[in-house]
């Protein structure tokens, strides 16, 4: 179920896609070249050379300068934060394994590509900035898991090198310790309301499909000093688009193509 739903997923957003890529833009200012950062989704990936949310996937990205990598966590059954999407390996991995039923050490043994958080926080953290998705895994050990999460990012500071996505509002609690600054709601189609609960609960902001985040949204948040996020970004017009629109954040599988983009047009300035 979760394979063929993003598969349609995927479909549903080429074709949108498609369509704006064909819609000219005017090339963005100096300004909105700096100040729009661009983030790798998971990693440049192909799930057949790099697999997504792998130390392959980070790196290709932040050698070509890219400002962010945005990764998935979850936990396995020794509480363990691991950087992998689904709840099992199948779909990336064409292995049966249930995340949350395995202990780290059978993880790394049987597939060694899938990197726990503390190695990608260690090697990447302060190098780029992290967007660490949040995900629900229903083990009931909260504390010790916020316990962990504190000790993996207490180099880094919270809203500067990091911050922590989430679909769901409750999953917050476990990263207490970084403040309401430095969390980010991911809304995937209750847009308005997932912005309404941003601004009222004095987080960082909003993140959410590029075409459901309207302009008088990213304004409101910016007039509250807050910043959004938009996904998922594939070719130079979006990019144009959003930039335009001042998004703070452009979330794309695509990241090495759009920042050549950007490093080409800031060249000819």
């Amino acid at each position: 179920m979760i394979h063929l739903r993003y598969q349609l997923e995927r479909v549903a957003q080429r074709i949108v896609d498609t369509w704006f890529m064909t819609m000219p833009r005017p090339r963005p200012s100096h300004q909105a070249l700096l100040e729009g950062k661009i983030i790798s989704h998971r990693g440049e990936h192909d799930n057949l050379q790099v697999k997504e949310n792998t130390m392959a996937a980070f790196a290709r990205v932040v050698e070509a300068g890219a400002w962010g990598i945005e990764f998935d966590v979850r936990w396995t059954r020794d509480q363990e934060p691991v950087v992998i999407h689904d709840t099992d390996t199948r779909r990336v991995f064409d292995v049966e394994l249930t995340v949350a039923e395995a202990s780290l050490t059978e993880l790394r043994q049987r597939l060694p590509e899938i990197p726990t958080l503390a190695e990608v926080v260690e090697r990447f953290g302060g190098v780029c900035h992290l967007m660490v998705e949040l995900k629900r895994d229903e083990l009931d050990a909260k504390e010790s898991m916020a316990e962990r999460l504190q000790e993996i990012f207490a180099s880094l500071t919270p809203g500067t090198d990091y911050h922590f996505l989430a679909l769901q509002f409750d999953l917050f609690d476990l990263v207490k310790f970084a403040g309401g600054g430095a969390c980010l709601p991911v809304a995937e189609l209750k847009t308005r309301d997932f912005s309404r609960s941003a601004l009222a609960g004095d987080l960082a902001g909003v993140c959410g499909h590029y075409l459901l985040l309207s302009r008088d949204m990213i304004e409101h948040h910016h007039r509250q000093g807050q910043k959004v996020g938009t996904g998922f970004i594939a070719s130079r017009f979006s990019l144009y688009r959003e930039l335009h629109r001042g998004v703070d954040w452009v979330f794309t599988n695509h990241a090495l193509r759009l920042t050549a983009i950007r490093q080409q047009l800031l060249r000819r300035e």
